[in-house]
Parts: structure tokens; sequence; C-alpha cells
């Protein structure tokens, strides 16, 4: 009889006894959630092929509860898992007489290896929106020249990276990818530094052990974690503001934005990737707090190589379980792939770098002139003006013999920059949905309530 009734005691208490494990080992873990993007680089490059391995770095650091859980640095592996076509840079690459059947590669993220060497498995989801990146930054306050010297900084611009070809480590391969480029069909590959922002597809569990030591990892990290959070009256958080230097949030944007179809007054939303904290390690703004943004500006382009606008501020800081504030927030850098060729002026406006539209053309048209030079030998003259499609110009320029189809081919190669710099419809502004970008606003006026803030901070900023 004694033993019946300790069983079914037992059998009472047993929701209550696995309620309590489970808050153990809540406590023991930290879970990083479903659709966290993670930025992930890839390391070298690698031939563009389904099944390829892919070794790549995560570029910035995965926050969870406000403390660091995975460090820039981690090693992340994955894989091609398909080849999708890329329509625009096929018939880009044929109207200069190169063949090859550029592709999208699709990849997808198994493996994580922690700084500490621990390997976790990771189911992301596929990315295709992998790019070379370039982070764009607000430059200082210019004052605005003539056309001319506009025209004349462009060629400096293009004769320093032209300089940068054959002086800045990597020539070797750059003069190898340069000269693949002139022939008609070169193998194809996924390049060093592509970009890609992955999403995880299931939540990943780590440790708490793991995360500790990854924050020991990290001096400006450990220094914090042990700092206990304290509240601060209104009245005097106000006083300490006006001597606080601005926030610089770190966000990931929640949707695509284009200067080709957003108008002024539109919102969208972008979410903080990075808990800021005050010098006394108070929690100002949590990971997660979502940055509201107004369209300002939206110029969409045009033909005649008219570049579209966009220009766009932030208002409103949702912090979780607290109400809205209204703040003051500008844009000060974003990562946008090289391939856009993107800048932002001091005020915050993104377009496209302007291109130089008349020394290029002017230069490619007195080059195809010099087939029809009577002096000096006709295949130097014909090797120098039939540049317009690559190695198979240059070959049939010399080959034929004729000085006409030899200045034919050079013209083409004029009348084709003019067209890609006169003619061609612009070139919009597009931020694809998590894109990361950097936002400088002044502190709120009033932080957290004592009863928001987490258990301990991750990060001093």
């Amino acid at each position: 009889m004694k033993d019946t009734r300790a069983k079914s005691r037992f059998l009472a208490l047993l929701p209550f006894i696995m309620a309590a494990c489970g808050l153990v080992a809540q406590e023991m873990s930290v879970q990083i959630p479903v659709a966290t993007p993670l930025a992930i680089q890839l390391g070298e490059h690698v031939p563009m092929k389904t099944g390829e391995p892919l070794d790549c770095h995560l570029l910035y650091p995965v926050y969870a509860q406000n403390r660091l859980a995975i460090p820039a640095g981690s090693i992340v592996r994955g894989r091609v898992v398909a080849l999708k076509p890329d329509h625009s840079r096929r018939i880009h690459a044929r109207l200069g007489g190169d063949f090859t059947p550029y592709h999208i590669p699709v990849v997808r993220f198994d493996q994580l290896v922690l700084p500490g060497g621990t390997i976790l498995p990771i189911v992301s989801g596929d990315a295709t929106n992998g790019a070379p990146v370039l982070h764009l930054s607000t430059p200082a306050s210019k004052k605005s020249h003539s056309f001319v010297a506009q025209q004349l900084a462009q060629v400096k611009v293009h004769a320093k990276d032209t300089l940068a070809l054959v002086t800045a480590p990597g020539r070797k391969d750059r003069l190898v990818q340069l000269l693949y480029h002139q022939l008609p069909y070169h193998p194809e590959r996924i390049e060093k530094a592509t970009l890609w922002t992955a999403m995880l597809a299931q939540p990943l569990t780590l440790k708490k052990d793991e995360a500790s030591g990854n924050a020991r990892s990290n001096p400006a990290v450990a220094s914090s974690v042990s700092a206990k959070p304290r509240s601060t009256s209104p009245t005097q958080a106000k006083k300490e503001s006006n001597n606080k230097s601005p926030w610089r949030l770190r966000a990931y944007l929640q949707q695509t934005i284009s200067s080709a179809d957003q108008k002024k007054g539109n919102t969208f939303e972008a979410v903080v990737a990075e808990p800021i904290f005050t010098p006394d390690h108070t929690l100002a703004v949590p990971e997660g707090s979502t940055l509201v943004g107004t369209i300002t500006q939206a110029k969409p382009a045009r033909s005649f190589g008219r570049a579209g606008k966009l220009r766009f501020d932030f208002r409103e800081l949702k912090l979780p379980g607290a109400p809205s504030q209204h703040v003051h927030g500008a844009l000060a850098g974003a990562d946008a792939s090289k391939s856009q060729q993107l800048q932002i002026d001091s005020e915050g406006e993104v377009q496209s770098k302007p291109q130089n539209r008349i020394i290029v053309p002017v230069v490619l048209t007195f080059l195809a002139g010099r087939a029809l030079d009577q002096d000096g030998n006709f295949a130097g003259n014909a090797a120098v003006s039939s540049n317009g499609f690559g190695i198979i110009g240059r070959v049939v320029g010399i080959v034929a013999g004729s000085p006409n189809l030899a200045a034919g081919i050079g013209f083409y190669a004029a009348g084709l920059s003019v067209y890609e710099r006169w003619l061609v419809h612009g070139q919009n502004v597009v931020f694809v949905k998590n894109t990361r970008i950097e936002v400088t606003t002044v502190p709120t006026q009033s932080p957290l309530p004592a009863t928001e803030l987490p258990p301990a901070p991750s990060k001093v900023r």
C-alpha cells in the first residue's frame, strides 16, 4: 500500500520535475532562433559547379539574448547545391565576345566551427544573393565641381584602379582573369570574398559554456559579461544623454527597397543585430529592436543612362516590451554588391557611381582609327584598333588583312561604350532583404526600465 501511495505521489510530481529540468536545461543553453541572418563570406575562390564544398567564415557576430553567441570569424562550411543561369550577365558578355554560360550559384550551409574548435551542425536556407561586397560609408562633405572637373577626377580614379591591377597583392590572378575574359570561353568560378546572407532554417542551440567561451575570446565582451545592468532615472538619463556620443546601430533590412518602386513617405523596417550598451553597462538598445525607416527621396532610373537615387532616414525605434521612441537616424553605411557600383554622399543619398562618359568613348574612337593609318606596321595598328570583340576581334582584325574590317571592329567597341554610358537604361539603387546597414542616431532620452533588462550585457559600445 505504501509503495502504491509513493508511486502515485511521484507520478503527480513528475510534470513539475520535468518542468524544473526543462528550466535548468534552458538556463544551461542559448538558442538562436529560426530566420536569424548569417553573413557568410567565402575565403578563397572555388570552381562554379554543383556539389563544390565551400569553406567560409562568419563576417559579423551573432547575438542571442543580448549576449555574443557566435563571434565573427567562426568557420562556416557548406556546398553549392544548384546553378541558375545568369541571363543578364550572359547577354552583356556576349556583346563583348565572351560566350561563357555564366551562372548564379545556389548555396546551403550545414556546419559551424566555433573558435574553440566545437563543431555544430546547422541547417540554413538556400542562398542565391552571393556577390563580392563593398562596404559603403558616408564621406566627408565635399564641394561640388564642374562637369569637366568631375570627368577628370574619374579619369584619375580609373588610372589608379588600372595601376592597382599590376601593383596590389594578387596581381597574377587578376591578370590571368583579365586574359580569360578576353577569350570566347573561359572557366567560371565563385570569386573570393563572395558574401551570402543565409537564414537559419532550424533553431541553433549553444551550450552556455560555449557562448561564454565565445565572449571570453573577445576581451571587450569579457569585461562586461559579469556586469550588472542598472536602471537610470529619466532625469538622469536626459542629463547624461547630452554628453554621449551618437549610437551606431547595426541592423538587417526586413524587406527589399529599390528606387524603382519606392515612393516618398513609404516606410520599412530593419531589425537591430547587435545590442548597444552605455559606458556604464546599462542596456540601451537590445538586440532584436526594430528601426522604422522612411523614404525621403526616390528617383527611379531612366533612359540615357540616368541612374536612380534613393534616400531614407529612421524616425522610430521599437524596443521589445517598451513603448516606441522617436529618434533621428541617418544611414551611415551599408553592404552592397561591387557590381552595383553604388556610393553614399555626406547627406546619406545613395546612387550609382558616375561613369566616365566622354574620355573612354573618345579614346576607343581614336584607337579604332589607327587601323586606317597607312604609316607603321599594319598588324600592330590592327591589333590596337580591333579591340571590340575580345581575342576574336583582334585575331580577325589581324588575319583578315583589311584595314576597314579592323577599324570597324574598333568602332564597334566605341559604339558599345557610347551605348553603355549614354543610351542604356540607368541602374536603380536596390538594397535586397537582409542587407546589413549602419545607422547613426543620438541616444534616446529614456532608457529601458530595469524590469526589461536581460540578465547581463555582452558588449560595450
